[in-house]
């Protein structure tokens, strides 16, 4: 029997767990379809599994020189299969979370791959939803007012480069590895190859980054990028941009070795690892979601929205990696929420990018808001710069921390701030003032008048405001 609903989410992850979850609030009678586990990517294949990978790094890194801080300890060793647990301990307890989280909201949850059906004797518009059980149980017919895709997206693979889980990984087997390789080839410097590559130095691999752009982490201000680029080099990284890897050449050999052939500086040259990451971005999952059978369209592989993530069928919405734009956990929680309300009659302010947080969560870390010195010159701003270094930071010196530095881009004319971009210990948990700072339109001097306690990291941003009026205290 066909069951109805308001509202019917076709994937479980972060986007569509969190629409679900407004969606309730709002009285819509809600369903999810899931194909595998709620959480999705992020939490099962992502976000969470890495940054507890990262994590242990961390404290590994740190145990190793724990006489700097007066702690003498006898010989540091690693258990990686301790740290695999942990790591799945961690995504298990969040799992079960959101399946409390989906209880509590009475939300129905289908286990099995949903499919948008065309007009037919359940409605004249498509929309239908037919779900293929995972227990091999009859399929289930649900009949909804609106739909929201949340599909998500998988890793990207490279012609010639096949993914076969053992020698040639993306980051989702790299997740799973039972054991450190010796050395390992990571093909892509953006953010989630300069993760892994932050990672995997720091459990005592040696990492050699091919990036085809000119620099690492292309994306971000440049003076962030090469900060990176210096710091990673530091710490024993080899790092060759500008390579194109070649189609044809991977060789494996006995022993777990690989060798990639790379065109760098109009030179072949080879490279040889025991394992091959591939970290060239992720593509849409819209294949076999019912899609042509709708007036929905793609552009690029994704699917195309509106601001409010309404698809041509306007009862049909799309919100997440699913419609590309910046592929992170926490813009699809709030696209879902926009697409919900504007289901709702709630009257949404559409998301602007501009005002969106970004996060690496490598050593150090990254973080940044808004325009790039670049960026916003090309859109024809004149600029100021004020920037401050964590070297002069006294918490700094306590952690023993003390690389990077606070930059703020600002308009030159109206003192607006216009881009806030982080390198250094814990940026990543001190990037939502600057998110409030751009979401306020608040000046430099609003945010230097913004008293920011002593010791603690923050200072930098204060600093690095007053810096914006050559007014720096303490540098």
């Amino acid at each position: 029997m066909a069951k109805e609903y308001d509202l019917v989410i076709l994937g479980g992850g972060t986007g569509g767990y969190v629409a679900a979850i407004r969606a309730t609030q709002l009285g819509l009678k809600t369903a999810v379809v899931e194909k595998s586990k709620l959480g999705g990517t992020c939490l099962h294949k992502g976000c969470i599994p890495s940054k507890a990978l990262l994590r242990s790094a961390e404290v590994y890194a740190t145990a190793k020189k724990s006489e700097e801080f007066g702690v003498e300890t006898s010989e540091v060793k690693l258990n990686f299969s301790k740290v695999q647990e942990r790591k799945q301990g961690i995504i298990e307890q969040l799992h079960n979370g959101v399946q409390q989280l989906m209880k509590k909201g009475k939300i129905d949850v289908y286990e099995g791959i949903g499919r948008i059906l065309g007009p037919s004797i359940f409605s004249p518009m498509p929309g239908t939803i037919s779900v293929e059980m995972n227990n091999g149980e009859e399929n289930e017919m649900l009949i909804p007012k609106n739909v929201i895709i949340a599909t998500g997206s998988r890793p990207r693979s490279l012609p010639d480069l096949e993914i076969d889980g053992e020698i040639v990984l993306t980051s989702e087997e790299a997740l799973d590895l039972n054991s450190l390789p010796n050395s390992i080839i990571i093909v892509g410097g953006g953010v989630i190859g300069i993760e892994w590559a932050s990672m995997l130095i720091d459990f005592g691999v040696n990492v050699t980054i091919l990036e085809y752009s000119d620099r690492i982490l292309p994306t971000e201000d440049k003076e962030i990028s090469k900060e990176m680029e210096r710091l990673l080099a530091k710490r024993g990284i080899t790092i060759v941009t500008s390579a194109k890897v070649l189609p044809e050449t991977l060789e494996k050999e006995k022993g777990n070795i690989a060798t990639i052939k790379a065109e760098h500086k109009g030179e072949e040259k080879s490279f040889t690892a025991n394992k091959i990451l591939i970290s060239v971005g992720r593509q849409a999952n819209v294949e076999g979601i019912g899609i042509e059978n709708t007036d929905i369209k793609l552009e690029k592989g994704y699917i195309a929205t509106n601001q409010y993530y309404q698809t041509k069928e306007s009862h049909i919405y799309a919100i997440g990696d699913v419609i590309g734009g910046l592929q992170l956990a926490h813009v699809a929680s709030h696209e879902g929420i926009v697409a919900v309300e504007h289901i709702a009659n709630d009257k949404p302010i559409p998301l602007d990018e501009s005002l969106i947080s970004k996060c690496i969560y490598s050593s150090p870390e990254i973080a940044s808001v808004g325009y790039t010195e670049d960026e916003a010159k090309e859109k024809g701003l004149k600029t100021k710069i004020g920037k401050f270094p964590f070297k002069a930071i006294g918490k700094a010196l306590v952690f023993g921390e003390t690389e990077g530095f606070v930059k703020l881009v600002v308009d030159e004319e109206t003192d607006d701030l216009l881009g806030v971009h982080m390198i250094g210990p814990h940026v990543t948990d001190m990037i939502s003032e600057a998110g409030l700072a751009r979401v306020l339109d608040a000046t430099p001097w609003e945010v230097s008048h913004t008293i920011h306690p002593h010791p603690t990291l923050s200072e930098a941003i204060g600093e690095a405001a007053l810096a914006v009026y050559g007014k720096a205290i303490h540098f």
